[in-house]
């Protein structure tokens, strides 16, 4: 199953919403559903370039057994399904961006991301799993010299690849997708994984084999030595079956998590994760709530299914904020026609 369009917006732009949600795996696009049942917007950061998480990232074709009603449904089908599920709320992404900082306005929030995106808020969310997912960068020496010039970790603007002769390093689903999507606009890929065996999916894979077989793919089994260049501009590989020309590496070999500029916000931090009450997932700052794997409490199971109830009392905390003047009537969505309508286009007849 594939993810949905996303309503994505360039970054650098100045936007105005209610709920800023930091982080798109599982728990925060539930929490676009449980916030849009209020009427209330939200905009998504994202420092990955699709929504998912954990879940996209770390195990898209893994089975995941504990979600209420689904005997077992893939990481990659539960996002798709999450992305259907938030589709009528309209909510914007901001992918391939950090929360960057974070200051008070007369009114709540206002954030920046690390690409100078800047959106005003009531109410900031914190979803961001572990933390800020940072690649693992090669035991290559000297490569941060290369690092942002002609060595990346992440691809977030295609376009910057065009007419490249690109060494892609990896052997999982972030390198074959790369290798499959550049591959009509590179000059020439070259694949440059230890082993002849991939830990993508499989579709994935025999697509790659395909182009290598028509000669349109370089595909080299080995391991990297080191880089060859000069000013931070890379002219090959050296691998351990030679040295592979080249002028931009595209390096996947997985993630990290770390907390990043979250730990800047001020929030009463335990151990790396954020302390919260257990009414309604608010943090020790009024305003800014935390649900999902960072959230600490007393008892805190680290499971989808807690975040995803998280998510629904954090909705009903932010509610008074982005509608001081209202009174929150709770309604179930079995009996609350217009949220029925919402959802999914009419009401049940009577």
């Amino acid at each position: 199953m594939g993810v949905p369009n996303v309503q994505s917006a360039a970054p650098g732009e100045s936007h105005s919403t209610d709920v800023i949600i930091i982080g798109a795996g599982p728990c925060g696009l539930f929490a676009v559903f449980e916030l849009g049942l209020l009427g209330i917007k939200a905009h998504v950061i994202d420092i990955q370039d699709k929504p998912g998480g954990q879940c996209a990232e770390l195990y898209p074709e893994k089975p995941i057994l504990d979600i209420p009603g689904i005997p077992a449904i893939t990481g990659a089908d539960l996002v798709a399904r999450l992305m259907e599920q938030i589709a009528p709320f309209k909510a914007v992404f901001h992918l391939g961006e950090m929360a960057d900082a974070l200051e008070p306005t007369g009114e709540g929030w206002r954030l920046k991301t690390d690409l100078g995106t800047a959106i005003n808020a009531r109410v900031i969310v914190v979803a961001a799993g572990g933390g800020s997912f940072t690649p693992k960068r090669p035991p290559i020496p000297g490569i941060e010299a290369y690092e942002g010039k002609s060595v990346f970790y992440a691809v977030r603007q295609r376009e910057a690849f065009a007419g490249r002769t690109l060494v892609i390093a990896g052997g999982g689903d972030s390198a074959l997708d790369w290798t499959l999507n550049l591959e009509p606009i590179a000059k020439r890929i070259t694949l440059l994984h230890r082993r002849n065996e991939f830990r993508a999916a499989p579709e994935s894979v025999e697509r790659m084999r395909a182009l290598v077989a028509a000669g349109r793919v370089d595909l080299k089994i080995a391991e990297i030595r080191g880089l060859e260049g000069a000013d931070g501009l890379i002219a090959g590989v050296a691998s351990s079956d030679g040295v592979i020309p080249c002028d931009r590496l595209l390096a996947f070999y997985g993630l990290t998590m770390k907390l990043g500029p979250i730990a800047d916000f001020g929030l009463r931090l335990t151990e790396d994760r954020i302390g919260v009450d257990t009414e309604k997932f608010e943090t020790s700052v009024p305003g800014i709530f935390c649900i999902g794997d960072m959230a600490s409490y007393p008892g805190k199971l680290k499971l989808i299914l807690s975040g995803f109830h998280e998510a629904a009392l954090m909705s009903h905390g932010a509610f008074h904020y982005v509608f001081p003047d209202r009174k929150l009537k709770f309604q179930h969505t079995t009996s609350a026609k217009e949220l029925q309508r919402t959802v999914v286009g009419a009401a049940p007849s009577e």
